[in-house]
This record gives C-alpha cells, structure tokens and sequence, in this order.
C-alpha cells in the first residue's frame, strides 16, 4: 500500500512537470538557460539550497536576470517564490521587479514590483495574456541604499491557464492566502490530514483520500458573524469569462457563503452566494466575472455559532467564455467618450434647450489655447448667453450606460470669462426609469484658460446617463466652458491610478523617467509645474492634467543660441517603424528652436527627425514622429534659446510605441509663423 502512495504522489509529480511552460526553473543544478547581465551586479546560484540570489556584498545597484527566448499562443500564469532580506529599514529599500520583455518592443513591460521584507518565502501569480510574439521575462533586483540587503529566487513556474485557477494540490496553494482570523480559518484539507471534525474522505480533483481541498468549519466559532476569508492572488491582465469551482456545505445552523471581488482600493463588488443549506457532495458553482481592472476574488464564509457546519473549496477554474448564454455585444466603455474630432459621437443635446454646446475649431494662435486632443483640433464650446433656457443653461447628454458597473468618467474642461468660477461646469446622472438627477461633481475654482483634468468615480444601480451642464447665474456673468478628450472606464480612478505606468510613457509626473541631461545647470532643462516665470511666454499649466509637471527650458538663465540636451537612455532596437508622440509648447515672441534627433549605438552623427523653430501658438500641440532603428539607439531632444527671455519652450507626454503612426503629421522641419497664425475659427 504504501508503495502504491508513493508511485501514485510520483506520478502525480511527473504531471504537474510535464504542464510546466520553458522558462520554468527551481534553480536546483542549473540557472535553466536564464541569464545575468554582466553590466550589473552578479547572481549566485546555491545548489545546496536550490536558489538564485544577489546581495550587498559587491557594489552595484542592481543585478539583471534574463530568460530564455519564450513563445505561448495560451493564456499562462507566471508564479514566482522569492524572499527580500535586509537587517535595516532603508528610506530607499531593496526591491525585485519582473518585466516582460516582447520582441519587437523597445521598452520592457513593469510586471509586478515587490519591496516588502519576510523572513520566510513569498509567492506572487502574474498572468500573461495570450501573444503571437517571442518574449523574456526580466528579473531585476535593485539593491537601494540598504547595505544589508539580499534577494532570492526560489522557483519559476511557468503554467498554462490563469492564475485564480487552483486544484490546491501543491504546496504554494497557488498564491491563494486565508486572511487569519483567531477563530475561523481556511486549512488545507485530505492527504491522510486527520485533524478536522469535517474532513471529508475524498477531494474532487483526484478523487481520493490523497488530494487535497480547502475547507473552513465552525467549531472554534466564538461570536456572531465570524468571518473566513480565501483571498486569491490578484488578477494583473484584464480578463472576462466563467469563473467555476466545486463546494461542499454542511449547515447546522446559518452559513452564508459568498464570493466577492475587491479592488486595489478596496471596493468589494458580491457576485454569488450559495442558495442552498445542505450539498453532501460536490456541487459545481458557475458565475460570470468581469474583471477590467486588478481584483482579488474573496471566498468568504460567515458563522453564527460553533455548530454552524463546514464548507469545503476545490478546483477553481475559468473559462473566457460566460458562464450564462449571453446574447448581444458586451458593454464597450470606449463608446461612451469622446474627443470630438469626427462628431459628437454618442453624446446629443435637447433641442429644446437650444444651442448651448457648440462643436468648434481654433487655428493656431497666441490669444485662445486650442483644442486638448492635439492643439488645432476640435473641441466642444457653451456659450450659454445665446441658449433658450432661463437661467442660461446648456445641457449635453451622453450614451445610456448599463447599471450595476463600477465607472471611472475623466474629461478635460478649460473657463474663460467668468467672474465667479464656482458652479459654472457641473456633472449630473440622469436615471431615465425615474427621472432623477444626481450632481456628482462641479468646478470649484480653476486657473482660466488651461485644460484641466477630472476624473469622477461613480455607480448607479439603474441604467443611467451622463449629463454636462453649464450654467450661469447672469447675463453679464456669462463665460465661456470648453469640455474635450471625455473618456470613460470600467472601475474607480482609484483603482485605475494604482496600475503600473504603460513602457514607453513619460509624464514627468514623478520624475524624468528615461531621459537625462547632457549638462545639468541653470541652462538646462529643468521639471516644473504651473507658469514659468517670465510673463507672456511658456505654458500655464500642463498637458497631462493642467496642474502637473512638464519639462522646460528657462530663457531667463540661458544666452541667445544656448542649447539645452534631453537624452533618453540607449533603447533597444528593433525591425519596422516605430512611432514617438509627444506635445511641446513654443509661446513666447523671442522663442528660438526645438528639435528632436536620433542617435543609433556607433554612428558618431545624429540624425534630425523633426523641427519647430519660432513661435508656434499659446496651446500644447501635439507631434509625431515615425522613424526606424535596427540598433539600439536614443531619442534627443534639443531645445535653443531664442533672441529675448520670451523663449520658454516645452515638453510633456511622451509616448513611444511600436508600429507605424496612425496618423502622419504632415510638416516634420518647418520655420517662422504659420499663415493662419491668429485666425480664430468658430
């Protein structure tokens, strides 16, 4: 018998080997064909312990781990057992980050970061979505200012299917944790443990006494309500489908059995509790999840006395398609925004109202900042003086959006005119089935004349509709409202805020990202928010939100034909055109030249893509840039101070992507004013 245990665990072994992906390694002769940059700090292999490791006790600030070239047409979960170990609390702590690195990119993909200290193993589940393209997963240790820190690596397993999938038959449990409570708790239940009044003689999995389960009972119960939670590890791509598993309940008393779903910021939605008392075997449970946004998936049982019974958990499983015959398209919330270029999209106004939004244009000029989008597209006016209502009101309605869905409504607005700001742009949602309107948000004050952003989390029950209204209390108190680039998602701006930054992005929101200065001074560039200093040039505020941070040049500290370098560190090349956006701001009468260039790794010239010279408008414009670089190579960008201290230049948004632009700007090199240079267009 006991021989016929230990063929059946060894076989059961062997299958959990054969379904392991390349790039899986326990680290126990061989590194399994991953790789160390030699260019950073080394990796120790410790074949005693079974891990891989980089410490303090070589200077460096990091150690870079590379796998080999890996291909999977299937979705794959990724599990990673690791420990971070230091003696010290640092303001600038060790930390192990995981990228993914796709071919034909040249920045790699921010997975999952961790910088959390344990004296005992942890393990993090990162799902990798389906991929026509060869890839890498990149290890990187950064060591910090901690002088005693250390990192291991234990395991890489690398698996088809999702990660809140589990059978619960290994020892990591799949990353799945019990949230410990005195009382109550999730165990690990079969496999001969004998320790439970309500174990069960066979799992569902294997169907036998050796496989293993989760259960959680009631017998240490001690007040109303106890509460065990199973909380699974966090989904990290966004995926949608039949979430399905296996229960057992046995109640003597009340049980309440209940899934939820909780965000990064703690929001918890319940999407299935149990509708039964008694299921003596185990019971398939199916219910649809949609998840757009990370979520942990909580099992949760509640107790309200020491002989409440048990519930038992196995084989936890999805599927991308609904669990329900779902018929017609799902909810796209790219639908419901907009940013005017076209038309107005979805969004329509009452023609009893009267014309209160207008869909207009402003060419490029000194006097009115143009559109958001780009700089000289179109954006939507209220001009409320000239509408039908009492009261001056314009009223603008979007698409009808499904009820019982978490949202996250962004849009940018700009004022002009008004003497009080307060009240003049406000947001409502409007429920059609009863008529009800719910202001959710509204302007409190904001600097004139710049494209500010806002973002409003909200939940409605009902199907419901979002309404832009400006309103004026006067007459003679009327301003202007501009409303462009409205944007709406699925979950809380909160939980949005809390993923990782896309590759190839840089705000400069916290800090310069990939680029560095040539020659760091007063005549360089420097990051700010808010207006530049000297009046009548540079931005007021800027692209990405209105109130953030752009890079600039300040003229004040610069002579005339003094140039100021911003250099992205080398990138990686790659086959086809690749796309660089970004948006600069040239206004100022003495403005000089901005001028982006291409460096590839051992030409000693660089190479010009693209060229503003002089005063270019008081917006943000947008520029474009295709170009191609089979080497590596680096991105510069040069700005030269013009003929007066008028001659702040700018730049913010930078966003490189692979593949050709979608849209092709027309002028790469040009010089002077442009013909329509203050013709304003309505």
């Amino acid at each position: 018998m006991l021989r016929l245990c230990l063929l059946a665990a060894h076989a059961l072994r062997l299958a959990g080997a054969a379904l392991l992906y390349p790039g899986s390694c326990a680290f126990e002769d061989s590194a399994c064909g991953y790789e160390w940059d030699y260019a950073h700090l080394p990796w120790a292999l410790h074949e005693e312990g079974h891990y891989i490791s980089v410490d303090t006790s070589y200077e460096g600030e990091k150690a870079v781990l590379s796998s080999p070239d890996l291909y999977s047409e299937d979705w794959s979960c990724v599990r990673l057992i690791y420990q971070i170990a230091t003696s010290e609390t640092s303001p600038d702590p060790a930390r192990l980050n995981l990228y993914l690195r796709q071919q034909g990119e040249s920045f790699d993909r921010l997975l999952w970061s961790a910088k959390e200290p344990s004296d005992s193993w942890l393990i993090a589940s990162l799902d990798l979505t389906n991929s026509t393209n060869k890839y890498k997963i990149i290890l990187e240790g950064e060591m910090g200012q901690d002088k005693s820190a250390s990192i291991a690596v234990f395991e890489i397993k690398i698996t088809p299917g999702y990660c809140i999938e589990c059978d619960f038959e290994e020892n990591h449990l799949c990353g799945f944790v019990n949230r410990w409570n005195p009382n109550v708790n999730w165990f690990v239940g079969g496999g001969n443990i004998r320790n439970s009044q309500s174990i069960l003689p066979r799992d569902h999995t294997l169907n036998s006494e050796l496989g293993h389960y989760m259960y959680v009972d009631s017998v240490y119960v001690k007040h109303f309500q106890e509460v065990a939670q199973l909380i699974s590890p966090k989904t990290t791509a966004p995926m949608s489908g039949c979430l399905s598993f296996y229960y057992q309940l046995k109640q003597e008393s009340s049980i309440v059995f209940t899934i939820y779903l909780r965000d990064t910021s703690g929001f918890y939605e319940e999407i299935w509790k149990t509708d039964s008392t008694l299921s003596a075997e185990w019971a398939l449970a199916e219910v649809d999840f949609n998840a757009p946004y990370p979520v942990e998936v909580i099992f949760e049982v509640a107790f309200n006395s020491a002989k409440g019974g048990y519930v038992a958990l196995d084989d936890i499983s999805f599927s991308p398609v609904y669990c329900s015959n779902q018929t017609g398209t799902p909810f796209n919330p790219a639908e419901a925004g907009c940013n005017f270029e076209e038309d107005l999209c979805k969004f329509y106004q009452d023609h009893k109202d009267g014309p209160g939004w207008s869909r207009v244009k402003v060419k490029r000029n000194v006097y009115r900042a143009g559109d958001h989008t780009t700089g000289f597209g179109y954006y939507l006016l209220a001009n409320t003086k000239f509408t039908s209502q009492p009261g001056y009101i314009g009223r603008l309605y979007g698409p009808m959006l499904p009820g019982n869905l978490q949202f996250c409504l962004r849009f940018y607005y700009a004022l002009y005119g008004f003497f009080k700001m307060s009240g003049t742009l406000a947001v409502y949602i409007f429920e059609e089935n009863h008529v009800v309107q719910e202001k959710i948000w509204s302007v409190l004050d904001s600097p004139r004349g710049v494209w500010t952003q806002a973002e409003i989390s909200f939940k409605k029950p009902m199907p419901c509709k979002v309404v832009f209204v400006s309103w004026c209390k006067s007459f003679w108190d009327c301003g202007l409202v501009a409303l462009d680039d409205v944007s709406l998602s699925l979950g809380s701006c909160q939980a949005a805020d809390l993923m990782l930054p896309n590759p190839g992005e840089c705000t400069f929101e916290k800090d310069e990202c990939v680029f560095t200065q040539k020659k760091r001074g007063r005549g360089s560039w420097h990051r700010r928010r808010g207006p530049t200093p000297t009046s009548y040039t540079g931005p007021k505020g800027d692209h990405t939100t209105g109130v953030g941070y752009y890079m600039y040049i300040e003229a004040s500290n610069m002579v005339y034909g003094q140039r100021a370098y911003l250099v992205s560190r080398s990138l990686r090349g790659t086959s086809g055109k690749q796309c660089l956006t970004f948006f600069y701001h040239m206004y100022g009468a003495g403005t000089g030249l901005l001028s982006v260039y291409l460096k590839k790794e051992g030409d000693d010239e660089e190479i010009p893509l693209w060229r503003r010279t002089a005063e270019q408008s008081i917006s943000w414009l947008r520029g474009l840039i295709e170009y191609e670089s089979d080497r590596n190579y680096q991105i510069i960008f040069e700005a030269i101070r013009g003929v007066s201290i008028r001659s702040d230049t700018a730049i913010d948004d930078i966003l490189f992507q692979s593949g050709p632009c979608l849209e092709v700007e027309e002028i790469q090199f040009s010089s002077g004013y442009p013909d329509s240079l203050n013709e304003i267009e309505y």
